[in-house]
């Protein structure tokens, strides 16, 4: 039987941090479904299209990687995907118990969907989305943080 992982986000964007957690999970998953949220309500810097358009670019050497937007539940997205488990990146203590309550949610919503934590390695383990929409549009540097590819979408995004 071959095994799926979800892993969700809405990568606005997409980091080495994420990509590292993605080839991570390969390592224990047959399959890593990239599940792009639309997100609307955290007003994205990049469309949904955009989003996935990037980490299907950034992602397209890794192997057995899937990439998918989704607006609808997450654990309905899992079901239609056929996977048995959601990972999670957890770089701080703060995320934590954000995280827990949501895969508590997740389970009273779906008790066979399991979820997964992974800390990303330590050089990654400062990136956030935030910083990196924060630090592009302030022209800093973010090439080590990001894929070229991104660090471009970034570039320009900002050039407006």
């Amino acid at each position: 039987m071959s095994s799926t992982a979800i892993y969700p986000g809405t990568f606005d964007p997409i980091t080495l941090g994420h990509m590292d957690l993605i080839e991570r999970g390969l390592r224990h998953f047959d399959k890593v479904i990239v599940a792009v949220a639309d997100s609307p309500k955290k007003k994205p810097l990049f469309s949904l299209e955009k989003r996935v358009s990037l980490a299907r670019e950034v992602t397209q050497g890794f192997g057995n990687v899937e990439v998918a937007g989704f607006s609808n539940l997450l654990v309905e997205f899992a079901r239609q995907h056929k996977a048995q488990v959601i990972l999670r990146g957890l770089r701080v203590v703060s995320d934590f118990e954000y995280e827990f309550q949501l895969a508590n949610m997740n389970r009273v919503l779906a008790p066979d969907l399991e979820s997964l934590f992974l800390t990303p390695s330590e050089q990654y383990s400062f990136i956030s989305s935030t910083f990196v929409r924060e630090i592009a549009y302030l022209k800093g540097d973010v090439s080590k943080m990001v894929h070229p590819i991104v660090q471009q979408a970034l570039n320009e995004r900002f050039a407006k």
